[in-house]
């Protein structure tokens, strides 16, 4: 998968409070990287397609999985910037990927999650609104749709 392939991203810079006493970004705070991406991700399309039934009414999504692998690590100041992207959507869950890049365009961390659609009355997986696939490959182009 090339840079390219990523239609979203968001930019950061590393801060104090991510820093362990080693000087280098603690392990965990990838995962608040992925997830400010993911939120900026589904915000974009939710506003960009008018998206009604998602994440609205009984809708809510919850993460099922979760991974990174830390290839080089971050130091307090440095700029990074997030790539994510939906890969593929099944019918009641989709999968996230997630590339972090350095201010020198190296690559820092790779990872994914993986969400699933609940419906909040009776906590059971609930079948992705069609509004949200047409959404999705319309944003990517290309995502894998499985069944």
């Amino acid at each position: 998968m090339e840079i390219n392939d990523f239609k979203h991203s968001i930019l950061a810079e590393v801060k104090f409070r991510e820093v362990d006493l080693m000087g280098v970004v603690n392990n965990a705070v990838y995962f608040s990287y992925f997830e400010d991406a993911r939120i900026d991700y589904l915000d974009a399309i939710k506003k960009k397609y008018n998206l009604k039934e998602f994440l609205e009414g009984d809708n809510f999504v919850i993460m099922a999985r979760n991974e990174c692998d830390y290839v080089k690590p971050l130091f307090m100041k440095d700029k990074i910037t997030v790539y994510t992207k939906i890969n593929y959507i099944k019918n009641s869950s989709f999968g996230f990927t997630h590339v972090i890049l350095n201010q020198n365009s190296e690559l820092v961390a790779k990872g994914g999650g993986v969400f699933v659609n609940i419906d909040k009355n009776t906590m059971k997986s609930k079948t992705l609104p069609d509004e949200f696939y047409k959404a999705v490959v319309a944003f990517e182009k290309e995502v894998n749709i499985l069944e």
